[in-house]
């Protein structure tokens, strides 16, 4: 019965209120990837929300749900009327014996917060998400946690809330991972590739942001190219400021083409790079998502795939065995093969960045280098697909999660570090 599956048993606790109980991220995710009908679940949400329009925790998970199924503009609405109701809300993984993780999250899409409920699949860890905002004057009356982390990401949305945060958490008294949210606001495309710009073991395109007047000129003639950006040339990778996923990306190789882009485009500011040709020897263009959790690199998933713009579920991974045993290669020689590797550029990522987690989109150049796409807190990283297809993807999954429940434990100050 969908119902049980979506719901599961929590323990009885008199310090986790029932209104504060949400199914999260992960078990809802996971419901609509598995493609199971979501109707009945949300049938009862409704229900719920109905006789009881103060229910905040329902509200939520039928944020999550409209999220999931692509409705951004209600689900927005809903997570915005559940936050108004009520800051804290928890999900518990497992008996929830293991370590309290307290989260500061905002209000925003999956790429608003870091999404931690994933990394927590298959344990007994506590979540407790507290949403913040402008108006929060001190990170006060809060859940019981053993470490804190500071999820929320980086936004041209968030850019004022992580200011914001800078200044609440200087004062704040307790281990919170991630704890210096102005690390975080550097972590803007153009932001990234400045950065590592000096490095000589990676390549990250350096991509500047230009405003659509400058591109329109380009396009119509009354302005070079390298009058924006001295040295800047076609073929060039062009995209709206704040944007992820490959939404409104595209490959420009002439003024014509730039002209068309434009004409589809309103955005005022734009993210301008060089194209970089990345194919390997196979001919496919393959992308890796590596995660770092305290300067330790975890494998997450590589994708083959025949476009320039690699997305795992539309490479055919899931149609080509060929493609699935180079994954599985990859992610069961990732610690002695790539690792080594790239051993110079994942210290330098590392220095850089200077955070408890983070991880990258990457691929590697035929001249050994590690190409860089970009760097982020809020990637998703997940064990959600199918492991009858991709058995191998579990045990890396499961040893990425183990990873960061040992760095939650582990974190200087943590109340009960050596929990179960």
């Amino acid at each position: 019965m969908l119902m049980t599956k979506a719901h599961p048993a929590l323990p009885a606790s008199s310090e986790i209120p029932d209104r504060a109980r949400i199914l999260g991220m992960q078990s809802i995710v996971s419901l609509i990837y598995a493609g199971h009908d979501v109707t009945p679940l949300w049938n009862d949400l409704m229900q719920r929300a109905t006789a009881d329009q103060t229910d905040a925790a329902t509200l939520l998970d039928m944020a999550t749900i409209l999220h999931t199924l692509g409705r951004a503009d209600e689900a927005r609405q809903l997570l915005t009327s559940a936050v108004a109701l009520r800051r804290d809300f928890c999900v518990i993984h497992g008996d929830g014996s293991g370590p309290r993780l307290l989260a500061f999250v905002t209000v925003g899409d999956f790429m608003a917060n870091t999404p931690l409920d994933f990394l927590l699949a298959g344990s007994n860890c506590v979540l407790w998400l507290h949403y913040v905002g402008l108006e929060t004057t001190a990170l006060a009356d809060l859940p019981e946690y053993d470490v804190a982390f500071m999820a929320i990401g980086e936004s041209t949305e968030n850019a004022p809330l992580l200011a914001h945060m800078q200044k609440l958490l200087a004062g704040f008294d307790g281990p919170v991972m991630n704890r210096n949210p102005e690390l975080i606001s550097r972590l803007t495309r153009d932001g990234v590739s400045g950065m590592l710009a000096g490095e000589p073991s990676i390549l990250s395109p350096r991509t500047y942001r230009v405003s659509r007047a400058d591109l329109v000129a380009v396009s119509a003639g009354t302005k070079r190219l390298e009058d924006c950006i001295s040295g800047l040339a076609f073929p060039l990778v062009v995209r709206p400021i704040s944007t992820h996923a490959g939404n409104g990306m595209e490959r420009i190789t002439d003024l014509s083409g730039l002209s068309d882009w434009l004409g589809i485009q309103p955005a005022e500011e734009l993210y301008v790079a060089p194209f970089i040709d990345f194919r390997g020897a196979d001919g496919f263009y393959n992308k890796q998502r590596v995660v770092f959790i305290n300067g330790k690199a975890f494998a997450s998933h590589m994708a083959l795939s025949d476009h320039w713009i690699v997305h795992y579920l539309s490479a055919g991974m899931g149609q080509s065995p060929e493609k699935r045993a180079v994954e599985q290669a990859w992610m069961e020689n990732f610690d002695t093969d790539f690792v080594v590797r790239h051993e110079d550029s994942f210290a330098a990522l590392y220095r850089h960045i200077g955070l408890d987690y983070f991880g990258i989109d990457c691929a590697e150049l035929p001249d050994g280098r590690l190409l860089v796409f970009e760097l982020d807190v809020a990637m998703v990283v997940h064990n959600m697909d199918d492991p009858v297809v991709y058995p191998y993807k579990q045990i890396a999954m499961r040893k990425l999660f183990d990873g960061f429940i040992d760095a939650v434990r582990r974190k200087p100050g943590a109340i009960s570090p050596t929990a179960p």
